[in-house]
């Protein structure tokens, strides 16, 4: 079945139909990982987005039960050079295809991939509709695309009740992890150092947390404009003001630094894929990072009484991590737990268990 791409720009481009056939309207960003897409299309950062994977062939390996990074793929769109009719892996139980039909989200493959990522990046991120009509009003498409806008994520993304998963191997310590779109390795890499995780909703009390007896909180990634959640930056300024430790990744990065009167701004086209290079500035060392995220902390409105930036991307200078003068308390705007992509910087969480007691 035929298959049509239509940019917020006019751009229209033409191929065949993957997953779900129905008309979807969303944001289209542009990824430019070689693998990992089942852990790309379960990451809640995605909510309201369609993704565009610049590396041509996708699908190769197929998908599995144990990939997800949570209970469902949030992406709401994937756009691919050539998906593969079929996977082939030791641990391939299902074929990309299926997958995106069982789970509703609308694709199309066939298309110049290649030129589709350089509109993004050269005009920025913009909206898109794919279609399977095969006659359509541009204008009115159009004006449909104008009007979109991602907004709510956080909510739909978070889960609603709380849960609480044992450390691996014994217990350490015991962590809140506010699940603003978390990951599900950024528990496990908790879990592995010996970190009791108690998943907290979105919008959990801040003074629920500061109850509890954990010895750290944890904010994690998540999809949107972190301007957008006014009550949970609220939140995150009274956690700020304990004395607990704190260690925050991507959006739970961007929201603290809200919190401290800082400010953030949409990038043209933001940062996605596993290549990213950047560099620990305490350390002088360069690592190669994940990361997901359109908007970024504005360098130029910290308070240097507060924070001071502690990381830099290699590629466009922008701010990717900060360290607080508050003890204990430190952020990063990539993803340290990966999945997909290098783990370089896992060490990240290493120095947050040294921030709760180190050996204790």
């Amino acid at each position: 079945m035929k298959a049509t791409l239509i940019l917020a720009n006019g751009t229209i481009f033409r191929g065949i139909a993957i997953g779900a056939v129905e008309d979807r309207v969303c944001e289209m960003v542009f990824n430019t990982s070689m693998t990992g897409y089942q852990e790309i299309l379960t990451d809640p950062s995605y909510a309201g987005q369609g993704v565009v994977m610049s590396y041509p062939l996708i699908g190769n390996y197929g998908v599995n039960s144990e990939d997800n990074e949570s209970v469902r793929p949030w992406a709401e769109a994937f756009v691919v050079r050539h998906l593969s009719p079929t996977g082939s892996n030791f641990r391939c139980e299902d074929s990309l295809d299926h997958y995106l039909k069982s789970n509703h989200i609308v694709g199309i493959q066939g298309i110049d991939t290649r030129a589709l990522t350089r509109i993004l990046r050269s005009q920025g991120t913009m909206n898109g509709m794919i279609t399977c009509a095969e006659h359509f009003h541009i204008n009115e498409v159009l004006e449909r695309l104008a009007a979109y806008r991602v907004s709510g994520t956080v909510e739909r993304v978070s889960r609603r009740e709380r849960e609480v998963l044992p450390a691996i191997g014994g217990q350490r310590f015991r962590v809140a992890l506010m699940d603003y779109g978390m990951k599900q390795n950024m528990v496990e890499c908790l879990r592995r150092r010996g970190c009791e995780v108690t998943i907290c909703p979105a919008h959990t009390p801040a003074r629920e947390v500061l109850e509890g007896g954990f010895d750290g909180v944890m904010l994690s990634n998540g999809p949107g404009d972190p301007a957008d959640n006014v009550e949970i930056i609220a939140q995150v300024r009274e956690l700020y003001q304990s004395e607990l430790p704190i260690f925050a990744v991507c959006l739970g990065h961007q929201l603290l630094a809200l919190a401290t009167g800082a400010s953030t701004h949409k990038m043209t086209f933001g940062h996605r894929g596993g290549n990213h290079p950047v560099k620990d500035l305490e350390a002088g060392r360069c690592f190669i990072t994940s990361q997901n995220h359109g908007y970024v902390v504005d360098a130029d409105t910290l308070d240097p009484a507060v924070a001071q930036v502690s990381h830099r991307n290699v590629n466009d200078g922008t701010v990717e991590g900060l360290r607080y003068k508050r003890p204990n308390c430190f952020t990063v705007q990539f993803h340290p737990e990966a999945s997909p992509g290098p783990q370089d910087t896992e060490y990240l969480f290493d120095r947050f268990l040294a921030n709760m007691g180190g050996d204790r």
